[in-house]
């Protein structure tokens, strides 16, 4: 135990001593999570649209208004051109055209019915379909204003109609910062264990001082926790830290344990710890390992859940993510802190988690033998 203590000793003195470490491990996961924090929106506003009225009745004009209104729209162009609009959007001035056609006020109230046309730019697919979504539900509610109200149709003279009534469970106000904040974390702690703790083991080696250690009688485990401890330390300081950031500047709601999220993010951590040993037995040089160690960290992150749901994925890669541990923190993050979630709601992921990292820093322990 002396002996690791004046490793440790050691590699803080190392990383406080370096300048390019100290903004890695301090301003970065703060800009990180405030910039990624507003900027991972779920939300699209200010579509453009352009209205093709060629009604210009007074309920066309209120449908235009009622769209407007919702605050998901902002108006490009009124015209009467459906060329002009088609340029628009392969400009990338619009993204949505309506078509209000002749007559569209006189068929509703003779016909009792009455057609209307979306163009939606779909070259950005995600967009399309929430800008489609946002369009059919506002003309879905007009459609239902005009039917009880200005058609004078209610429950005893137009057809039957369903209410419902519901409630958000565990983000109410449907904030998409509580949703991304705890996943922007997880992706901070795994930069922090994945990234430096290799870098800083290869750096060793670029420098040429890891022969000097091979010369001494620290033995080889003393070495490596030596030197994925620190790490550990600084990652739980992290997520430390931004639990705070999030909670003051996000108002970030903490409904479970949060000793259950430091009990996972403590495991979790040696996952990653154990990725950057790994990695680091295979390269030579600082750069080497950062590549190949954000090779995996970016395809773990886009499979995690965190930008898009592990359901809406292929078959496939719903089963890959069995092997991410950052989808299994993600999970866990958001069922404790939003959820309230237990222990035995979350023993199973840990349970997964302590074999990953046994796993895990195993194969690389065994590795590192090898090689140095």
């Amino acid at each position: 135990m002396r002996t690791i203590r004046f490793l440790l000793q050691k590699e803080f003195l190392q990383i406080f001593r370096s300048k390019a470490m100290l903004r890695i491990i301090l301003i970065v996961p703060i800009l990180q999570l405030l910039v990624l924090s507003y900027a991972a929106n779920y939300e699209i506003k200010n579509i453009a649209i352009d209205v093709i009225d060629r009604d210009l009745s007074p309920w066309s004009q209120q449908l235009v208004s009622k769209i407007l209104a919702s605050g998901y729209f902002k108006l490009h162009r009124h015209t009467f051109s459906e060329q002009e609009a088609l340029d628009d959007v392969a400009g990338d001035r619009a993204d949505i055209i309506l078509v209000i056609p002749p007559h569209f006020e006189r068929d509703l109230v003779k016909e009792n019915k009455a057609q209307l046309q979306l163009l939606v730019n779909a070259i950005n697919g995600s967009k399309a379909g929430l800008a489609n979504g946002y369009a059919n539900s506002i003309i879905r509610d007009f459609n239902q204003q005009i039917r009880t109200s200005w058609l004078a149709l209610d429950k005893h003279t137009g057809p039957a109609r369903i209410e419902i009534t519901y409630s958000n469970w565990y983000n109410q106000r449907m904030d998409y910062k509580v949703f991304m904040v705890p996943g922007i974390l997880v992706v901070l702690v795994t930069l922090i264990g994945a990234f430096l703790s290799g870098m800083n083991i290869v750096k060793e080696k670029e420098i040429g001082t890891i022969e000097q250690l091979n010369v001494t009688p620290i033995r080889k485990y003393q070495f490596i926790l030596g030197k994925l401890i620190p790490f550990w330390i600084i990652g739980m300081f992290e997520l430390i830290f931004g639990l705070l950031v999030g909670k003051l500047v996000f108002d970030l709601p903490i409904v479970g344990s949060i000793g259950l999220v430091f009990l996972f993010a403590a495991i979790y951590l040696w996952v990653m710890l154990g990725m950057g040993l790994l990695v680091s037995t295979f390269t030579d040089t600082q750069q080497q390992a950062m590549f190949i160690a954000w090779f995996f960290v970016i395809i773990f992150m886009l499979m995690s859940g965190l930008f898009t749901p592990v359901e809406s994925m292929p078959h496939w890669a719903q089963q890959l993510t069995l092997l991410n541990p950052i989808a299994y923190f993600i999970k866990v993050i958001r069922m404790v802190m939003l959820k309230g979630s237990g222990f035995s709601d979350i023993s199973m992921y840990l349970l997964i988690m302590f074999v990953y990292a046994l796993v895990m820093n195993g194969v690389a322990i065994l590795n590192y033998r090898k090689r140095v």
